[in-house]
């Protein structure tokens, strides 16, 4: 699959996203050298190879489930640049 200019700038418009004719000429080579390297894996013959999830055994270290006592929402709030009664106040980011 080729990635041209058109198609990197048609996605940037998508994401609300302005590129410079610099950033998307390099954009575009730096996509379609990650699709020519997709390319090359797809080549390599995997089949005797076993699956793994990482190199290294790793074991999830997790400390005991104990419910206990939460923070009170006082000293929670207590840095809050806006509170109302016992919540945040966060700015909308919905449009």
């Amino acid at each position: 699959m080729a990635i041209d200019k058109e198609t990197v700038k048609y996605a940037a418009h998508l994401a609300r996203i302005e590129l410079k004719p610099k950033e998307l000429e390099k954009l575009s080579q730096q996509l379609q050298d990650i699709l020519d390297f997709i390319d090359q894996l797809k080549k390599i013959d995997i089949k005797d190879i076993h699956p793994t999830s990482h190199i290294l055994p790793i074991n999830n270290v997790l400390r005991e489930d104990c419910p206990r006592e939460s923070l009170p929402s006082e000293k929670t709030l207590m840095n809050a640049p806006v509170k109302e009664g016992n919540f945040f106040v966060v700015p909308k980011i919905i449009e």
